[in-house]
């Protein structure tokens, strides 16, 4: 117990300032006059041809509480929702950029997460990218709006849509039961979890990974990476490596995901983006949707984790893969090159 004191006593976590907001690549526009754009709104829109320079210009360059407002202003003003002129004006990406926008944080989580199970096959890329990232109080949102706006529940439909443990992974996900964290640290709390997770690890025949599932979807994320240090100094093996050894198909995918969100989330956003990027084809939906999740929160840092892990920013990233107005809504929510 001592030499265990002793280790504990070494593991230094700097604890990540959750601060959010000054980590955002889009601030609250200074010169805010809803009349006024609400009024540009309306003559871009009416513009022969669309004056789709503008719709981005404005739309791209508010917060998410600015845009709620101006929908709401609008509809008031000129009696027709918004959201739904833009959708017979607009077309492709940027018709879907621009109605992300105009959707809550949580509506917009919703309606991804009901598009992951629609039709035949599941995006379980998405499921896990949304449920693993959001904080308690998002989830709580997600699934008020969920039944909602489509009267079904959300644990229902992924009890019907996944199977296995990569399902109790997400089913314990959406019960949003995460620690806060804290300043005070419970070593002792700290040993038991390290210890739990390896004696599953160590298992040499069918080990139980559910085990692990309370610890990943409730510790909070400081506690974890403590965890997760005192578990390498048991297993010899970090924890990303006894995932990908001992597990595979979505089971691996999930506990990826999870475990890599705890330890550095903007690092997995910034893979997320470079993902959706680097083949044949862009997958615009994951680069709309991140962007847009992210650009209140903490854009910034996933910038500079995207720059030092594929040595180029995010910014020209973009400017590569995409073009038009299109490419000018993204950059505004991205705001700025990393040299």
């Amino acid at each position: 117990m001592v030499l265990v004191n002793e280790i504990l006593s070494q593991i230094v976590q700097v604890d990540r300032p959750m601060a959010w907001g000054t980590l955002a690549t889009l601030k609250p526009y200074g010169n805010f006059n809803v009349d006024d754009d609400v009024d540009a709104l309306k003559k871009a829109i009416d513009a022969r041809g669309k004056d789709e320079a503008s719709i981005v210009r404005i739309l791209s360059n508010r917060t998410w509480e600015q845009r709620d407002l101006i929908a709401k202003c609008f509809e008031k003003k000129y009696k027709t929702n918004l959201e739904d002129l833009l959708r017979k004006k607009l077309s492709g990406y940027l018709e879907n950029t621009m109605l992300t926008l105009l959707k809550s944080p949580a509506m917009l989580d919703a309606q991804e997460l009901k598009d992951s199970m629609k039709g035949l096959g599941t995006d379980e890329d998405t499921l896990i990218e949304i449920l693993a990232t959001r904080p308690n109080r998002q989830i709580q949102e997600i699934k008020t709006v969920y039944k909602e706006e489509f009267q079904k529940d959300l644990e229902k439909d992924i009890t019907a849509e996944t199977t296995g443990r990569f399902q109790k992974l997400l089913l314990a996900l959406l019960k949003g039961r995460r620690d806060a964290n804290s300043n005070v640290i419970n070593y002792e709390l700290i040993e038991e979890d390290a210890k739990a997770l390896y004696a599953v690890a160590s298992q040499k025949k069918n080990p139980d990974f559910d085990a692990w599932i309370p610890i990943l979807t409730e510790r909070s994320q400081n506690h974890l990476n403590r965890v997760f240090k005192l578990y390498k100094i048991y297993s010899s093996m970090d924890i990303m490596d006894t995932i990908k050894k001992q597990m595979k198909g979505d089971d691996e995918k999930g506990f990826t995901v999870l475990a890599q969100s705890i330890q550095n989330m903007p690092e997995y956003f910034a893979e997320r983006l470079y993902s959706s990027m680097k083949s044949l084809g862009t997958r615009d939906q994951i680069l709309t949707r991140v962007l847009a999740t992210r650009c209140e929160i903490d854009l910034l840092s996933i910038r500079a984790e995207f720059r030092k892990k594929y040595g180029k920013s995010l910014y020209s990233a973009i400017q590569a893969d995409t073009k038009g107005d299109y490419q000018c809504a993204l950059l505004g929510l991205c705001r700025a090159e990393d040299l």
